[in-house]
């Protein structure tokens, strides 16, 4: 059993709290019981587990999974645990994974987000997991957005981001032209704009552009949008969360695919 702070498996570790010592080792944290069995389903490789002795007690059944899909794993106590974990209160054990193993690509095609310089790990992370839910068929996040690999992303897409199709743009003003080029109808909230979001025909292939929590979607991108949809709103209420923005229309587009 590990139980000294200083052991360097236990330090390199903590040292993956942040995004650039994530690119630096090309490594990223899985914290929890739930995205530890989300990675094992998809059979997603692993680094290192490390664990509480009454965690591997508890979970005999995913212990046996991890120990075929892991390089490495240690038992370790409840203070060098916690010491590791970005978490309050973490539940009993920790991976470290290879970044940029994610083999699904992002189709020009059904129903994508496109998502533009989003900097709350929450959000990104809500956002994979409704897109998720709504059975879109991918997402695209631009290259200046939140770390994908950060923890808090990962927490928030609740395991859905082993599941869903997600690449990073490097441009997404090229992206978006792929779109389009594909047929895709490109599709933004603007205040003013005519349409509310239930009137959009969903059933069309559609690119759902959404931009900062901030500064909102750049001109740039607003200029390559075919389709433009207002959220109506109470008088009074400026704007909503970037998340339930696109919560919103994607739950119209999947009511309309279904209906």
């Amino acid at each position: 059993m590990l139980t000294s702070l200083q052991n360097p498996l236990v330090k390199q570790i903590r040292k993956l709290h942040s995004a650039k010592e994530r690119n630096k080792q090309n490594l990223f944290i899985l914290e929890g019981t739930h995205l530890l069995e989300e990675a094992c389903a998809v059979d997603y490789p692993l680094i290192n587990v490390c664990c509480t002795e009454q965690w591997q007690i508890m979970h005999r059944e995913l212990w046996n999974t991890i120990t075929r899909l892991s390089d490495r794993v240690e038992i370790v106590s409840a203070e060098v645990l916690k010491s590791m974990a970005t978490t309050v209160q973490p539940d009993g054990v920790i991976a470290t994974a290879a970044k940029g193993l994610q083999s699904q690509e992002v189709p020009f095609s059904g129903l994508v987000l496109g998502l533009e310089t989003i900097q709350d790990p929450g959000n990104l992370g809500t956002m994979i997991r409704t897109a998720a839910a709504a059975g879109a068929s991918g997402l695209w996040v631009s290259k200046n957005s939140v770390d994908l690999d950060n923890p808090k992303v990962l927490r928030a897409s609740a395991g859905q981001w082993f599941r869903l199709p997600i690449g990073v743009s490097e441009d997404l003003k090229v992206t978006v032209e792929k779109a389009r080029n594909a047929q895709m109808q490109i599709i933004a909230t603007i205040p003013n704009a005519a349409l509310t979001y239930w009137e959009i025909d969903w059933k069309r292939p559609s690119l759902i552009l959404m931009g900062n929590e901030g500064a909102g979607l750049s001109k740039e991108l607003t200029q390559m949008v075919n389709v433009q949809a207002k959220i109506p709103l109470a008088e009074g209420v400026e704007s909503l969360n970037v998340a339930v923005s696109a919560a919103l229309m994607l739950y119209e587009a999947q009511r309309q695919l279904n209906s």
